[in-house]
């Protein structure tokens, strides 16, 4: 089984190399690796280009934004399943490309998911919030719930029967495509118990209460769009909930 891993990323100098490492130190030998750049002017490109043939390939241009990167990348692969890694998250582990395709092949789910750890953008050994996320069913998506994106590995072909990331959902596209595959395509996705990735906070989804007002109206449109009644009220008791697993978190570390 072939895996491919995308990176998309612009002007990621500062942890790039981190995300590329943890891609290369993994015991699973069958991966292909795709990054794909938005013209990045920082010196992120040559930092890429110094990985020589490590990188299966490297694409550098202009784009439409962080989905319109990952489309790219997605329509470059070839591999029987992929998946998205942030250009400033990294693998946990160097078997869990490995774990991933042990639960493909005795289940045969049409994805696989894990946890993730939260952590501080400069210090990836501080944990500010664990995302677990084996508590996840159907229902969480009403309440703008999701396993960790980066954690979901999906058989290729879904991307091309049920189609790609959406450009009209500038920030929750990730979203929409779990709701859209799940409600309407009726995917099977396998849990497994493990820390997949680590993600550094200060990503997209993760600024301002700008953001996430506009993630909470993006929510609701995408479980409406594909069948799935939700409600404003139930969309921002994810906040609530949120806010509880992170001050059980600081609990935990006195």
């Amino acid at each position: 089984m072939k895996v491919s891993i995308i990176t998309v990323c612009y002007n990621s100098k500062e942890f790039i190399q981190h995300a590329i490492d943890s891609v290369l130190d993994q015991t699973y030998s069958n991966i292909e690796y795709i990054i794909i750049d938005g013209n990045s002017t920082d010196g992120t490109v040559d930092i890429i280009k110094s990985y020589g043939d490590k990188i299966t390939k490297f694409v550098s241009e202009r784009d439409n934004g962080i989905y319109d990167a990952m489309n790219k990348g997605i329509l470059l692969s070839t591999g029987d399943v992929l998946a998205i890694l942030n250009s400033d998250d990294f693998y946990t582990s160097s078997n869990v490309i490995n774990n991933i395709v042990e639960c493909f092949q005795k289940y045969n789910p049409d994805g696989v998911y894990g946890d993730l750890d939260v952590v501080f953008r400069y210090n990836t050994k501080r944990i500010k919030r664990n995302y677990l996320a084996d508590k996840f069913t159907t229902r969480s998506l009403k309440f703008g719930i999701m396993p960790g994106h980066a954690t979901i590995f999906l058989k290729r072909d879904l991307f091309f029967r049920l189609g790609m990331y959406k450009l009209n959902y500038p920030i929750s596209a990730d979203f929409e495509l779990l709701v859209r595959y799940i409600i309407k395509g009726k995917i099977k996705l396998h849990y497994l118990p493990q820390k997949v990735l680590k993600a550094r906070t200060g990503g997209v989804s993760d600024n301002n209460i700008i953001s996430k007002i506009k993630i909470s109206k993006e929510i609701k449109r995408a479980c409406y769009e594909n069948g799935l009644k939700t409600s404003m009220l139930k969309i921002n008791l994810r906040i609530l909930i949120k806010l509880a697993l992170l001050l059980k978190a600081k609990v935990k570390r006195l």
